[in-house]
């Protein structure tokens, strides 16, 4: 069996077709049986999310690709297609797995949410029974790599977008958030990020604050936070240890007099603000007060520079842990298909085991000596299971084959520099 990753991702094709070829949760179950049933997929899982879609499947040899079905399957005219679609196969695609895992082939470079969605995405191909033993294998192993990626190296250490930098600052300032408060004034994509990176660094308490109540409640109601409308925000400002802002207005959201009004009631704490709107949505003077930190989104810029750089760093010894665990894994796939051949020499040796025994023991009934039986047993069973072997390397001598005369040194554990016999191998016992 071959292992094959085939798909489409932020770097082969647009947004719109990544769009088109996303297999949502309710979707997925029907995928999954669809592709094990196509032909020549033994073992099958799909990995869908906005930025990629990808097919992880085991192939019989000389198989096709399950192009077809992915173009199929999502409705997708072939020749949309065309172009954007990448295949990686044996080694390269164990490669492209356990670099999705440890978040090297993402738009954010180290970014840990696709792990989550990889494991995902191999819960529902076990409870769907499309995995079998060679991915299943694959994901487990990508799941460690991952893990060591994020420990042994800086990979997901330095932010690389204004709202991790914004988070990271904050807890620089601050040290442990779990007594404090964060403001966040907006509902947009970056406000969330700031959200989620604020919950998950142990936020003590949060606000959000948007003109639409119902866009702050959907972000407050999933992190357990608290939820206002804009005209509520200089009520709440001077609570806020942390005030992050990024809305679409023109005018200033925050204003100086309400910056300083909170100022004054805070008695000397320190205020941390992270101004990620353009235009501005906090007033510029407001960073002239006394235990303001005020960071606009240039300000901002040199620390995501310098996140990237270090993250880049990490990458590269990343990428050393990820070619040694590929070649683990080729290793055991390359053990697992000479399994076979294993197991039927060792039943073939079983057989002539039990032969021999059987004759032994109907000799002993006879009256034979114990000697002279365990003498005939050690002399047949040996001609037996070196029979077929010792056949075999002659006629490799004598047809020039020395690859399998090579082999045959390397199994046997001998040199082959001894003199030629006199005589041909006892074949006793082959009758």
């Amino acid at each position: 069996m071959s292992i094959i990753a085939l798909g489409l991702n932020h770097t082969t094709a647009p947004l719109d077709l990544r769009e088109r070829a996303v297999v949502d949760d309710e979707g997925m179950p029907s995928a999954l049986r669809s592709l094990s049933n196509f032909p020549g997929v033994s073992e099958a899982a799909i990995l869908s999310t906005c930025n990629r879609t990808d097919l992880y499947c085991g192939l019989g040899a000389g198989q096709d690709l399950p192009t077809r079905w992915f173009g199929d399957f999502l409705g997708i005219d072939r020749r949309d297609l065309a172009g954007h679609l990448y295949v990686h196969r044996e080694d390269d695609a164990v490669r492209h797995v356990m670099r999705v895992a440890s978040g090297l082939d993402s738009m954010v470079l180290g970014e840990p949410q696709i792990l989550g969605q990889l494991k995902q995405a191999y819960g529902l191909a076990r409870r769907e029974g499309s995995l079998g033993v060679v991915l299943d294998k694959l994901f487990q192993r990508s799941f460690s790599v991952a893990k060591r990626v994020r420990t042994d190296t800086d990979i997901g250490a330095s932010p690389v977008s204004v709202a991790y930098a914004a988070v990271t600052l904050a807890c620089r300032i601050f040290g442990d958030l779990d007594s404090r408060t964060a403001l966040l004034v907006g509902a947009g994509e970056t406000v969330e990020l700031c959200a989620r990176h604020l919950a998950s660094s142990g936020i003590g308490r949060m606000v959000i604050a948007n003109r639409t109540l119902e866009h702050a409640r959907r972000i407050a109601t999933a992190l357990g936070a608290y939820a206002i409308g804009l005209d509520e925000v200089s009520l709440h400002l001077a609570e806020a240890d942390i005030v992050i802002s990024s809305t679409g207005s023109r005018e200033p959201v925050i204003t100086f007099e309400q910056t300083k009004s909170a100022v004054s009631r805070r008695r000397r704490r320190p205020m941390f603000m992270a101004d990620l709107a353009v235009p501005h949505d906090i007033d510029r003077d407001a960073g002239n007060l006394p235990d303001v930190y005020l960071y606009s989104v240039d300000d901002l810029a040199d620390v995501i520079e310098e996140g990237r750089q270090r993250r880049a760093a990490a990458a590269g010894v990343a990428e050393g842990i990820i070619d040694q665990q590929v070649a683990e894994f080729m290793a055991w796939m390359r053990g697992r298909r000479v399994s076979s051949i294993i197991v039927q020499v060792r039943e073939s040796a079983a057989v002539a085991r039990e032969e021999v025994l059987e004759k032994a023991r109907r000799r002993l009934q006879g009256g034979e000596s114990p000697d002279e039986v365990i003498e005939y047993v050690a002399r047949t069973l040996t001609n037996k299971l070196l029979h077929t072997p010792s056949t075999g390397i002659r006629e490799a001598g004598e047809n020039d084959r020395q690859d399998i005369v090579e082999a045959a040194r390397t199994l046997f554990g001998v040199d082959g520099e001894g003199g030629e016999s006199a005589s041909e191998p006892d074949a006793g016992g082959m009758r």
